[in-house]
């Protein structure tokens, strides 16, 4: 059990991670062979349609669900970790400018929001090079962790290892960061979490924002009783077009209000939380 204690004494790191994907989904007006399939009303196209609804759909997000998640951390005062795929704050440059401006971390996405797991070593190199020089054009920074389109390839870890990433988020087996040297050189892991993901809210309609916001306070109480044994971290992902509708973002309003009532809770960008823990537990040869 690593001895690692959070700033200020803190039981609990919690980081927000928001996903902004939209705009750089798969289209037919991108040249892609089909639509993007994830669809909040389960509409799955058997044909290469252009799906002009679900196109809309995503949109919202950067033209109103955007604007209220930007203005409920501002007013609560939480930084948080954009997880962005490059295309998409190319395409909404106003949007990467408020999250600079506002003292966000953004987070590497993909260039696109695609699949990387079908491409070739070489593809999937340059896919990571493409996203980092992105960003780096895009916010004036380079991004220091990577998220996946959920599924990945074998030499994932490796190149991001190879390309200066500080941090991978692909993994889901833990409550705390740790170490991973399958590259020939280490890097921290900071787990990320589908259970208290947003997603559900799009993917399932029957699971409701109350039921959703629930599950995330439980889950923040437990892992701050944890944390007065062992230090503890805990991941809440949303996105724009999820989190950011009219019926959604008193949710997100009302856990981040539970949270900040609570002084020994570290909220923190995720590239934070990744150089305190490697300061304080440093990678070690077995």
């Amino acid at each position: 059990m690593s001895s690692v204690t959070w700033p200020n004494g803190a039981r609990l790191a919690l980081s927000i991670v928001v996903n902004v994907e939209e705009g750089s989904e798969l289209s037919i007006a991108e040249g892609d062979r089909g639509p993007e399939p994830v669809d909040e009303l389960g509409v799955t196209l058997k044909h290469a349609l252009r799906n002009y609804g679900n196109e809309s759909n995503y949109r919202y997000g950067l033209k109103a669900g955007a604007p209220r998640v930007m203005r409920l951390l501002r007013d609560r005062g939480v930084r948080a970790t954009f997880t962005a795929a490059a295309l998409s704050l190319e395409r909404a440059p106003d949007l990467a400018r408020q999250i600079v401006a506002d003292g966000h971390e953004v987070c590497a996405h993909g260039w696109r929001w695609i699949h990387q797991f079908r491409m070739d070593e070489p593809t999937e190199r340059d896919f990571i090079r493409k996203a980092v020089a992105s960003i780096e054009r895009t916010t004036g920074e380079r991004p220091h962790g990577w998220l996946s389109r959920y599924l990945l390839t074998d030499n994932t870890r490796r190149l991001l290892v190879e390309e200066g990433f500080t941090y991978h988020m692909d993994d889901y087996s833990d409550d705390v960061p740790f170490w991973d040297a399958t590259a020939d050189r280490p890097i921290l892991i900071l787990p990320y979490a589908i259970d208290s993901n947003d997603m559900k809210m799009w993917t399932a309609p029957g699971f409701m924002p109350a039921d959703w916001l629930q599950y995330a306070i439980d889950s923040f109480d437990w892992l701050r009783r944890e944390g007065a044994d062992a230090a503890r971290m805990m991941s809440l992902g949303v996105h724009l077009r999820i989190i950011g509708r009219p019926g959604r973002i008193g949710y997100l309003e009302r856990f981040l209000d539970h949270v900040l009532r609570h002084d020994d809770v570290w909220v923190a960008p995720r590239i934070e939380i990744a150089r305190h823990w490697a300061e304080a537990d440093p990678y070690r040869l077995v």
